[in-house]
């Protein structure tokens, strides 16, 4: 296990159950979001996302919800995200130890070959859970949304007293819109199930103030540290794999060498493209002249 970071952001590169287990204590964490591997066989930079069977899964995520358990305050919210086929047994095992306010579906469009003999996958499933129903953080005003019958319509409610227009604001269903990272966005990082900025500023923005600690226990690109720290949380991040962690040294830490080694993102295609076209059009110019 390797550790990095200061006082208000950590890192660590090791396995989420022996970190969980020694490094982070008990009921010091205000907000945990869990996107964990989904058992569906993704391939993350060489590690195959697919278990035996589906009762090892099981039994492995069992373990660090436990752990993860631990870890939240009384006062504390957890998000939790894995496969539409895996979140029942998430919902069914996390029901009689935590109360789960909120059954999200984050939906997005998806510009690649869906199923031809069944309705494909579309959304991906969010648990939403509280230690205590009646003592949690949840900020309504900082994530207030467009309330269409009242901003647009312009409908008048009569059943006040009296009659008056809708709100033009409301706080945001349990149905949200947000596109999948792409290749050409700036916040695109070289990770197969990145999850995106505006998903995770929801999260954090309703679920905790300044101050506060956030955990991740599968960093990836540690988009939720990176969150976090924009809004002046603090984070604690866990990421099994060293190139991943990397990212996080990057993006959060803005340490942009370890080692001696450069830890710039390489540049994409079509940036490359543009700087060669670039390099010829003014190569061009100057012939001309």
């Amino acid at each position: 296990m390797n550790e990095f970071g200061n006082i208000d952001h950590k890192i660590y590169q090791g396995d989420v159950i022996e970190v969980l287990q020694n490094e982070i204590k008990d009921s010091s964490v205000d907000l945990i979001f869990v996107d964990p591997p989904y058992n569906i066989g993704k391939n993350f930079n060489g590690r195959k996302d697919k278990w035996k069977n589906d009762e090892d899964y099981l039994i492995w995520c069992y373990q660090w919800i436990d752990l993860l358990l631990k870890k939240l305050k009384n006062s504390g919210s957890l998000y939790i995200m894995t496969s539409t086929q895996f979140i029942p047994y998430f919902d069914i095992y996390l029901r009689d130890k935590i109360e789960i306010l909120s059954r999200i579906v984050w939906s997005y469009d998806s510009s690649g070959v869906q199923a031809k003999k069944y309705f494909g996958s579309m959304y991906e499933p969010i648990l939403f859970c509280v230690k205590d129903k009646n003592k949690y953080t949840f900020n309504s005003n900082d994530i207030l949304v467009e309330a269409k019958t009242g901003s647009k319509r312009k409908l008048i409610d009569y059943r006040k007293n009296p009659p008056r227009p809708y709100n033009t604001k409301k706080v945001p269903g349990n149905v949200w819109e947000y596109p999948r990272v792409r290749y050409r966005m700036a916040e695109y990082e070289n990770h197969p199930t990145q999850k995106p900025i505006s998903l995770l500023e929801r999260i954090i923005k309703a679920s905790t103030n300044e101050g506060d600690t956030v955990l991740d226990p599968f960093s990836g690109t540690f988009t939720t540290s990176y969150v976090a720290k924009k809004l002046k949380r603090k984070s604690i991040g866990i990421e099994i794999d060293e190139d991943y962690s990397k990212i996080g040294i990057r993006r959060v830490l803005e340490q942009f060498k370890l080692n001696g080694e450069d830890l710039n993102p390489e540049p994409k295609t079509y940036q490359i493209k543009n700087v060669q076209q670039q390099t010829l059009f003014e190569a061009k110019q100057e012939y001309e002249a």
